[in-house]
């Protein structure tokens, strides 16, 4: 991602990784006597020095250094970011598409590790652990009665490809230790949750981020909804922060003609790339529609730019973040890493998606939040566009730059005005916990059901939606979720439908009320 200024960052983060000369950047007198290797030390480098064989106290100046160069991104703009050690192999481990390991959805319960599910034909899964089981030791490092962050967990749990790991867990339906041997092995992290048919001929995919599998996984799921005759396609991006745009661009190419615009990319010095549709798409003619709301950003607003600007679909929902920077990598040797802003994109009519970031970091980032306050969320008319940021697509459609792609079907917010913190809570992990620790109280109370006779006891009960007003009353919150009955209700049935059934019945029941979803089946006319 950009900023205006920028060999002057590249520099810094050159600094910071190799020693390189800065010279009077940083305001650093020459000293003959501390050359080295022909390189010059800046004041940065000689202040760490001065720290560490002077000061008084031992100092952590790794820490030091880490601050300061958090310090110098802060001022450039709110996506140039440093991520140290601790954060990168982790984020960089999601960005690849996978990882070794057993293949369970956890979290802490009380004092114990507890699966919430182990993943569909995953090594656990193949070795017998269920739904439910409390991991007590990991060969013989002892889990529970213990306060273990998730990734001291992680650490246990994962190995090398093939290896094995004891596991002794606690099975609570039979009142029983007992041990598994668990053999690692490779474990997806999906960014396509779901690709299914929600109506006559109409396929859904869900993207929840871009990753380096992500159009492998999309056209997978295209492939199949094409077999099965689907002639419209629903691509949800709601939620979808971005990650790499070249997955984005790759799944645009699916729909756009050949040497069709889909996007280019401005640098400091004014170069331009611009980035064109190939003849290798595989549904250029069918209906598509994108869905976006105040949180798909970067890459999910490149994917719906390209589509909008070539009048090649519609866009549903609610107006996008509004992210139109480019940002590199670049890699230091104690495993941080800097996200330096590059480039700025433009969509095919030229227009730069981009929100002002002049106020600072944490205005730029609550400018969501004042869209509440302002009514946008619940009515077009609210959302504040420039006539000077006016653009046309090849077919006279009008649309807009200066802050995320404006839709071109809105919809608003489910949860009514004034109540939008229950429609956030229900998008955190608080209704899967919750669930879990319904189904642990008493799993038998669904043995033996299938989908169609869960649904039936969901639909004719109000219990659990009175156990989860408790629940959060529990954790301190005061919500009004009896004016969002019907979508609390909807999202505590999904959750069940996921940890009984699996992650398409969970799209199953979460789309069929879905106000996005019912504008397309059922357009006014």
């Amino acid at each position: 991602m950009k900023f205006n200024s920028k060999y002057l960052p590249i520099i810094i983060g050159a600094t910071f990784a190799l020693g390189t000369v800065v010279g009077s950047l940083m305001n650093a007198p020459a000293d003959d006597q501390l050359l080295a290797k022909n390189y010059s030390k800046t004041k940065l480098n000689k202040l760490i020095d001065f720290i560490n064989n002077e000061y008084v106290d031992s100092i952590n100046t790794d820490s030091i250094v880490n601050l300061t160069v958090d310090n110098i991104l802060s001022k450039l703009d709110p996506h140039s970011v440093y991520i140290p050690p601790s954060e990168q192999a982790e984020v960089a481990e999601s960005m690849k598409g996978d990882f070794v390991g057993i293949g369970i959805n956890f979290y802490m319960y009380k004092d114990s590790v507890a699966i919430i599910k182990p993943i569909e034909n995953g090594p656990s899964a193949k070795a017998g652990l269920k739904s439910g089981d409390r991991i007590l030791f990991a060969g013989k490092t002892k889990l529970y009665g213990r306060k273990l962050p998730s990734d001291s967990l992680f650490s246990k749990l994962k190995g090398l490809q093939g290896s094995e790991i004891e596991l002794t867990v606690f099975r609570k339906s039979e009142q029983k230790k007992l041990k598994f041997k668990v053999k690692r092995d490779v474990i997806p992290i999906k960014s396509v949750d779901a690709s299914l048919l929600i109506g006559n001929n109409v396929g859904y995919i869900k993207i929840n981020r871009f990753a380096e599998t992500t159009f492998n996984e999309f056209k997978t799921g295209l492939t199949r909804l094409k077999q099965k005759g689907i002639q419209s396609l629903v691509i949800d991006l709601r939620d979808n922060g971005g990650g790499y745009m070249e997955e984005a661009i790759a799944i645009a190419d699916e729909f756009l003609e050949d040497k069709q615009l889909i996007v280019f990319t401005k640098s400091k010095n004014g170069s331009i790339d611009k980035t064109f549709a190939t003849k290798a798409g595989s549904f250029e003619t069918g209906k598509v529609y994108v869905l976006i709301n105040e949180n798909s950003a970067s890459a999910s607003e490149i994917l719906a730019g390209a589509i909008q600007d070539n009048d090649r679909g519609t866009i549903v929902g609610r107006r996008s973040f509004g992210k139109g920077l480019v940002q590199r990598e670049m890699d230091f040797n104690d495993g941080s890493a800097v996200r330096l802003t590059v480039a700025r994109y433009y969509t095919p009519t030229g227009r730069s998606i981009q929100k002002p970031y002049k106020k600072g970091n944490e205005d730029y980032f609550k400018e969501s939040e004042s869209r509440i306050a302002t009514g946008e969320l619940y009515a077009k008319d609210s959302i504040k566009v420039a006539d000077s940021l006016k653009f046309k697509t090849p077919k006279g459609k009008i649309v807009y730059g200066g802050g995320g792609i404006v839709p071109d079907v809105f919809v608003p917010m489910e949860a009514e005005h004034g109540n939008e913190n229950v429609g956030y809570l229900l998008q955190t992990g608080i209704v899967g916990h919750f669930v879990f620790e319904e189904l642990d109280k008493n799993r038998n109370a669904f043995e033996g059901d299938n989908f169609n006779t869960f649904l039936a006891k969901m639909k004719n009960s109000d219990v659990y939606f009175k156990k989860f007003k408790n629940y959060i009353l529990m954790t301190g919150l005061d919500l009004k979720l009896d004016k969002t009955k019907a979508l609390v209700n909807r999202h505590i049935t999904a959750e069940f439908a996921r940890q009984l059934f699996g992650e398409l019945y969970y799209y199953d029941v979460i789309l069929k009320d879905d106000a996005m979803i019912k504008t397309i089946l059922n357009p006014k006319k």
